[in-house]
């Protein structure tokens, strides 16, 4: 026995439900993505925004995640560079926070998603 598929206007079917993401949203939620993208880094940040939103120095990273002081200084920059953590400089010392607004635009975009 044959199975006869409905014929079906290409109208009602093919026509997407929604606009695809404009490509200044794109970019802005890739920076973050990326940024938290590489497992050194989603540490790194996971580890200051569990500090209750108390600063972290980088003299305490050092040896925490098994990369070396430059390697650790190009992570850091990462983050802030994607709008994840501050830098405030204390004397010679870096000290890092979360941004709360930082994972703002990432949160709402995942939220949106059906």
């Amino acid at each position: 026995m044959k199975t006869t598929l409905p014929v079906v206007s290409a109208d009602d079917e093919c026509e997407p439900d929604s606009s695809p993401l404009p490509v200044s949203r794109a970019e802005e939620l890739s920076v973050v993505a990326k940024a938290l993208s590489d497992p050194v880094r989603l540490r790194i940040f996971h580890h200051i925004a569990a500090n209750s939103g108390a600063s972290v120095c980088a003299c305490h990273l050092d040896g925490l995640f098994g990369v070396s002081q430059p390697t650790l200084s190009h992570h850091l920059k990462k983050l802030v560079a994607a709008g994840l953590v501050d830098k405030e400089m204390r004397g010679r010392w870096a000290h890092f926070t979360v941004r709360p607004e930082g994972l703002e635009a990432l949160r709402a975009f995942l939220a949106d998603l059906p």
